[in-house]
Order: C-alpha cells, then structure tokens, then sequence
C-alpha cells in the first residue's frame, strides 16, 4: 500500500480484494469486505455509503493486519471469529470446523424425517464440533431433548461457548463415538452426524484455507473416506428406539455406497437429499419400529 493518496474504504477494498484474488481467493471481494466491516464495525451496506472515508491510521493498521494472515490462507470465519449458520451467529476458531451450507440441510432432514415427534423428540448429534446443528435443532423445536458429543475437548469448549451464546439447553459429551454414551443405548428418536468423511485424494487436494488451518481430525475419512462412516453405522441400531431416524452428511460422490452401508445395517426407508449444487450429500434411514 502507498500513501500518496488517502486510503479511503473504496480504495482499501479495491487494492485488498486485487491482491487477496492474486494470491488465490476465489472471494476476494467478499473476504475483504467482511474484514474491513469487521475493523471498522459497521456492516458491509456502511461500506459503500462511506466509500469515500479515509481510514485512520489506527484503522489502516488493524486491517493490514488481518489482510495479511487473509492472504496466507487463515479462514475469514477464524479471522473474525463467527459464522452463520441456520439464521444464527456461532462462536468458532480452529479449534472447530467452520460450519458450511451443505450441513444445513443435514438438519432440514433431521427436521423433517422427526416431524411426527416434534413435542417428544430425543435426539444426539455426534462429532458436534461448533455444534451448530445440536444448537440448531434446540432452537427449532424447544421441546426436544438434545445431547451432543464429540472426541475433542477443544471442540467441546467451542460447543458450549455457543450454547451459551444462543441459551440453547444441550448435554455435551466427550465421547469417541458412543464409547461413553452406553447409558442411552435404545433411547434416542435421532442421530444426526457431520462425521469425518474426506478420502485421501480428497484430503490431497483440500483448498490451503482447509488443508492449513482446519482440524484434519474432523476432516479425513480414511483411504475411501468411509472409515467413520462404517463404525457408525455398525454401532447406531442399537443406540435408536425403533423407528429411530439417524441421519449424516457425506462426500460427494459417496452417496451410493453409503447407501448401501445403511442397507447393510439394516435400515430402512433409506433416502439422499442434495445440496445447493446438486450433489447427494445427506443420507438418512429408519430403524424397524
């Protein structure tokens, strides 16, 4: 950046978003708004109607400090420390995942496969990270009974920062699967799970913002990417009351194994749903009622 002439909003974002796209960002202009917005805290509207404001220095500073960890790939979720998800704002670092559109469908299923149970529903969600979707289906219908587990402490702490922020009831876990949930065994309506499922090619070519700063071990599935993805299905009946929906977000591609893995464990009524770009990314089934 050089000084001879004032760096207004309009011109910080012109230059940042030319050099964060140099350097590999398919949403530059985007990133840099929301960094800029971030700094100056004012939403990204603000920005164009004092397009024409001089930063200070102070605030030139700031933003040349995030830009730069930006520019090395640092997730813009992680640079400003939220992500929305379902009409909410979650808490997350790198501690977590950055929760995606794709996983809301995941609780649309949840939603919708569970509507007969609305008032009674006994749900868990598994591998919760942010926990973003037990949140979610909390605040969607009050009168569920949520818990949520996940192997990582530091996940957990990030979960619960966000129940707190969303004063969403939910039991957490620490839990390898169901290793230390034995004591529900039979109980739960629904399971729901983003669980590891990149296989190693995939995980080869993970974009830098994912392969450097993401938790690989919410990430990557094994040489097929199935590797969770086949415990859990060996485990879950007997976890689900009968009739019981367990419901979880794959890879694209993988869709029709994994739907054979779910008949294989003997579910039925076993459907896929795709995501905003047409790839079969929730699987769900029923156990027999």
């Amino acid at each position: 950046m050089s000084a001879e002439e004032p760096w207004t909003i309009a011109r910080v974002l012109k230059w940042a978003a030319g050099d964060l796209s140099s350097h590999g960002s398919d949403s530059a202009r985007l990133d840099a708004e929301l960094l800029l917005a971030m700094v100056l805290e004012c939403d990204r509207i603000r920005l164009i109607v004092d397009s024409e404001r001089p930063l200070s220095p102070e605030e030139l500073a700031n933003y040349r400090a995030l830009h730069k960890r930006r520019r090395k790939g640092e997730p813009v979720a992680y640079l400003r420390g939220e992500r929305d998800f379902y009409g909410r704002t979650y808490f997350v670092d790198a501690r977590v995942l950055v929760p995606r559109p794709e996983t809301e469908h995941l609780v649309e299923v949840a939603l919708r496969r569970t509507r007969h149970l609305s008032l009674s529903c006994r749900s868990l969600d598994l591998c919760t990270g942010s926990g973003c979707v037990a949140i979610t289906l909390k605040k969607e219908r009050p009168t569920t009974c949520v818990l949520a587990s996940d192997v990582s402490t530091d996940a957990l702490w990030v979960a619960q920062k966000n129940c707190l922020r969303h004063s969403a009831v939910v039991g957490l876990y620490r839990s390898d699967l169901y290793a230390r949930l034995e004591r529900f065994a039979g109980s739960f309506d629904l399971i729901t799970a983003n669980p590891p499922y990149i296989d190693a090619p995939g995980m080869a070519e993970l974009p830098r913002d994912v392969a450097d700063f993401e938790p690989h071990l919410a990430l990557d599935g094994g040489e097929d990417g199935l590797d969770f993805i086949r415990r859990l299905l060996r485990q879950t009946p007997t976890m689900l009351a009968p009739g019981g929906v367990l419901a979880i977000e794959i890879q694209a591609g993988q869709a029709e194994r994994v739907v054979g893995l779910f008949g294989e464990a003997g579910f039925n009524d076993v459907a896929t749903e795709r995501d905003y770009g047409g790839h079969e990314r929730i699987v769900s089934g029923t156990t027999a009622s």
